[in-house]
């Protein structure tokens, strides 16, 4: 146990930036978000994890309404309907500091995403040099905003703008934020002794200490949640506030159920958007109308079927995992992108059995091979070696920065392997005639660009 004016240990597992992010991405792929902006973003470690191409095309509609294809799989986790993947298709980063967005440039660049990885749906990623407590139209209708370690670090003059603009003028469908908690601020030291090795509040009106030089506030849970359901009532959104972060390692005093995680977090959810995802829910229902007809273009199934009984071949396995035999070779290719036509070829083929795990995705489920392995194993020269790929984030937060600006800079991407082209983009806030735009376009037509563009 610490003596007095020593700090505790405390520790966390996964780290403390990891579960902020990972309960960011939960909640995007739960709610099937597509359109992202980063207010705050720093050198873009957030950004890049969106980057990541997902391994596969999501279903389309008639594949999700398809009744010959659930009865198929018994329609379990046919879709990944509990945990979805993330299907981006617009990212944006807002940042005062240019320094910053230099090298969130970087991380975002398509240059940057690991070769093994495929992408097979086009990306368009912004990146926007200004302040929050300006208002960019490209934001306006976008699905969802995220403040992540943001708010803290505001003055009062910038924080008082942020829920007028983020909630009253921009209107996303969700607005995610996560900030330090004050409450567990008192996990680090002996009750009623301060934390040595904190930051006494600059602005002097509290005697509180804080996490970081540089945070202007830190709030209890009680301010926290008295913020975000004041603003929440304010602009029309239904809110929903916890703390995540529980240290590994528990408290000498026993204030482990009093003090809550390190990290507080909010989801703001526009009340309209019940309407509208109702409306979602009534296109995915069934019309009423039977398909008749289904033209399968990516590959031919037998294809597939052997190139999938080439890999238990050459691996010498009966039995194979789905994404190994997804990340082999060619078969994304002879799929199309689709996992969804390879599953289809398997359950097609009297070579093959599919291993469905009850409750698990589709990339957890088996195949086996029917039959016993050929006596003939192939050259060594012709194996194809393998190696698994995590999207493993494990770069450090990264400080706002200053909170005041009088220039503006747009950086825009589109992953579709195209080369480079310029246009200029205004931004209406910014005061500087300098601003520019980078984009990897397609074809060289202005079909690369993004629909913020376009409302601009």
């Amino acid at each position: 146990m610490a003596s007095d004016g020593e700090p505790l240990r405390v520790t966390f597992f996964p780290p403390l930036h990891h579960q902020r992010r990972m309960w960011i991405l939960d909640t995007l792929r739960r709610e099937r978000l597509t359109e992202i902006v980063d207010i705050g973003c720093g050198e873009g470690a957030f950004l890049a994890t969106l980057c990541q191409p997902t391994p596969w095309l999501k279903p389309n509609h008639f594949q999700d309404d398809d009744h010959e294809l659930c009865s198929l799989f018994d329609n379990v986790g046919l879709n990944d309907e509990d945990t979805p993947d993330l299907h981006a298709t617009r990212i944006a980063g807002l940042d005062i500091l240019s320094s910053q967005l230099e090298i969130a440039a970087q991380h975002t660049s398509p240059a940057s995403i690991n070769p093994l990885y495929t992408r097979w749906e086009p990306l368009h990623v912004e990146l926007w040099q200004g302040s929050v407590d300006a208002i960019n139209p490209a934001f306006i209708d976008v699905q969802c905003i995220v403040a992540s370690e943001l708010i803290e670090h505001l003055t009062d003059d910038i924080l008082v703008h942020v829920a007028p603009i983020v909630l009253g003028v921009y209107r996303p469908r969700m607005f995610l934020v996560t900030t330090p908690s004050y409450t567990f601020n008192e996990r680090w030291s002996p009750p009623g002794a301060a934390d040595p090795q904190g930051y006494p509040d600059p602005t002097g009106r509290t005697n509180r200490v804080f996490r970081h030089l540089d945070h202007k506030f830190e709030w209890t849970v009680d301010e926290f949640v008295l913020w975000c359901k004041s603003v929440a009532q304010e602009w029309g959104y239904a809110i929903e506030t916890a703390t995540i972060g529980i240290p590994k390692e528990q408290d000498p005093w026993g204030r482990d159920g009093i003090l809550g995680g390190a990290s507080q977090v909010a989801t703001f959810r526009r009340l309209d958007d019940h309407s509208r995802r109702q409306l979602e829910d009534a296109e995915r229902r069934p019309s009423g109308a039977r398909i008749t007809n289904r033209i399968w273009h990516p590959s031919d199934f037998r294809e597939i079927e052997e190139a999938m009984v080439v890999k238990f071949q050459q691996w010498r396995e009966v039995t194979l995992g789905v994404q190994e035999l997804w990340f082999a070779d060619n078969l994304p290719i002879l799929c199309g992108g689709s996992i969804d036509v390879m599953l289809d070829a398997a359950g097609q083929s009297t070579k093959l059995v599919i291993q469905r795990v009850t409750g698990q995705q589709r990339g957890n489920w088996k195949i086996q091979l029917v039959g016993e392995l050929t006596n003939h194993r192939p050259e060594q020269s012709t194996l194809m070696e393998t190696e698994d790929v995590m999207c493993e984030d494990d770069e450090s937060d990264y400080d706002v920065g200053e909170t005041s600006f009088d220039s503006g800079v747009h950086i825009g991407m589109t992953y579709d392997g195209a080369p480079c082209r310029h246009e200029d983009i205004g931004w209406t806030q910014v005061s500087s005639e300098d601003s520019w735009a980078a984009n990897w376009c397609g074809n060289g037509t202005d079909t690369g660009r993004s629909e913020w563009d376009r409302k601009l």
